[in-house]
């Protein structure tokens, strides 16, 4: 039997890692860009994480999908600084906590659906997640009497199916671009250097009603971020209007922009020529 052994002379090893360095970091590249589509072959769709805005307003919002004990003071907290806020709602927490529902409402703060039952949507079918997300939207039109217009996906798991459901029944899809991670329990400290450090115009914040570390942080992360002449509004403020779309990072932008970016993107073409 003939043994074929391949050596290579040492002085050209090194020019053979760094060329199969290079094929590596292709071949991840041309796997990241592919990621973008989904498994029919069609681009992924994405929520609104930020806004592209050219002043500086920004949108805290609080998912509520636990308990309320925090309800007052956040709202106490919200009221003292003259900032309106938005709360995405679970159904059945909104099913346990109606007062609480009509208590942000009547606030003044703007509302939206967080599932019924906090399940995931990418788990679904197309027919599942319309169920579960008009569900929660006639728990919450039943308690404010207002149509509801955000979407807010379980955890932050959607696929196609969830933001064109969601987007079928009029709502517009909102994920987050900061995250307070206020549910892993971190000191008022620690969060608050995670926000201030992390907002930037057109963020939208996340936090949780019911957490007593998020109730402790926003006096300190909103004197902070009025220090540095944040604006804070409701996501419905922040989102722009007329014809937008959402950029490959999450980001709403105005229509006009699209071409624009387009042009800067990488060709996925070139990196499969290697």
């Amino acid at each position: 039997m003939l043994n074929i052994k391949m050596t290579i002379p040492k002085k050209k090893r090194p020019l053979v890692f760094v060329l199969l360095a290079l094929w590596l970091a292709i071949l991840i590249t041309v796997i990241v860009l592919s990621a973008v589509k989904s498994v029919s072959g069609e681009p992924r769709r994405l929520p609104v994480y930020s806004v592209d805005r050219n002043d500086n307003k920004i949108a805290l919002t609080f998912n509520c999908a636990w308990g309320d004990e925090t309800t007052d003071e956040v709202l106490a907290l919200l009221k003292k600084n003259k900032i309106k806020a938005t709360f995405f709602f679970v159904g059945t927490f909104a099913e346990k906590y109606p007062e609480s529902v009509k208590k942000i409402y009547n606030a003044g703060h703007a509302i939206g659906n967080h599932s019924m039952a906090h399940k995931d949507p990418a788990a679904m079918d197309y027919n599942e997640i319309l169920g579960d997300i008009t569900a929660c939207n006639e728990i919450l039109s039943r308690l404010t009497g207002k149509e509801i217009g955000l979407y807010r996906a379980p955890s932050g798991s959607y696929d196609n199916n969830t933001i064109e459901a969601a987007e079928s029944l009029g709502l517009t899809p909102v994920q987050w671009s900061v995250d307070s991670i206020d549910w892993k329990h971190i000191t008022p400290e620690k969060m608050t250097e995670r926000i201030c450090s992390g907002v930037f115009p057109g963020s939208i914040v996340l936090f949780h009603l019911g957490m007593e570390n998020t109730a402790e942080a926003l006096p300190s992360i909103i004197r902070n971020l009025q220090a540095e002449h944040y604006e804070f509004v409701t996501v419905p403020e922040l989102l722009l209007q007329g014809e937008t779309y959402i950029d490959h990072s999450g980001k709403q932008r105005h229509a006009e922009q699209k071409e624009a970016e387009s042009n800067n993107e990488p060709a996925v073409d070139a990196f499969l020529l290697f």
